[in-house]
Order: C-alpha cells, then sequence, then structure tokens
C-alpha cells in the first residue's frame, strides 16, 4: 500500500455566497452533507485513515506573515495501491456536491 493526501478545494467565492443562505436553510443543507459524509467515511473507512478540517490560512514569505484565503476546506490521508486506486475512491464523494469543488489527491511520502 502507498499513501495518499486529498485535499478537498471549494472556490472562496462559493463558500463566501454561501454564508449569505440564511441559517435555517444552510444548517438543514450541512446537516444532510453531514450525513452523506459519514455514509461515505464509513463505506471506505478501511481506506481513508483520517479527514481533518483546515482553518484560518497565514502565508509566510520572505517578505513576512499575512491573511490569505485558499481554497482548501479539509484534507485526508489514504491508504490505497496507487494514485488512480486513491482517486476513484473519491468520484462519488459528497463533497463535489458543492458547486465548483473538486478534491486533489496526490502520492505522499517520507522526505
Amino acid at each position: 500500500m502507498k499513501n495518499f493526501t486529498a485535499l478537498y478545494l471549494a472556490p472562496v467565492a462559493t463558500i463566501d455566497e454561501w454564508m449569505k443562505t440564511p441559517e435555517a436553510e444552510r444548517k438543514a443543507t450541512e446537516e444532510k452533507m453531514k450525513n452523506d459524509w459519514n455514509t461515505w467515511t464509513a463505506a471506505h473507512k478501511d481506506s481513508v485513515l483520517n479527514t481533518i478540517a483546515c482553518g484560518k490560512t497565514k502565508k509566510v514569505s520572505a517578505s513576512g506573515v499575512e491573511d490569505a484565503r485558499n481554497e482548501i476546506m479539509l484534507s485526508s490521508y489514504v491508504a490505497a495501491e496507487s494514485l488512480e486506486a486513491a482517486a476513484e475512491l473519491f468520484k462519488d464523494h459528497p463533497h463535489l456536491g458543492i458547486p465548483g469543488a473538486t478534491i486533489e489527491v496526490m502520492e505522499v511520502r517520507p522526505m
């Protein structure tokens, strides 16, 4: 087995627009997505080893540290036989129900 990281991305503008949705509507949709995630995660529990939420971002450069925003919402650590097999796991992931959302999968290895 090889190891992979999956990054769950969504356009910043989509998230900003979503936050303008009335709270009751937003909560109901978020609850449905959470249930769909839990079902998906249970079905892939042997391959998806963990998933973490990503928070506020700071960008560090030679010029210093500044606030930043990017499209990364979450990440998962995944075990699979190949990059293709790891990517196939995510074809029906509920995250893809977010307009413009994508999931990027990449192999990881010790340095």
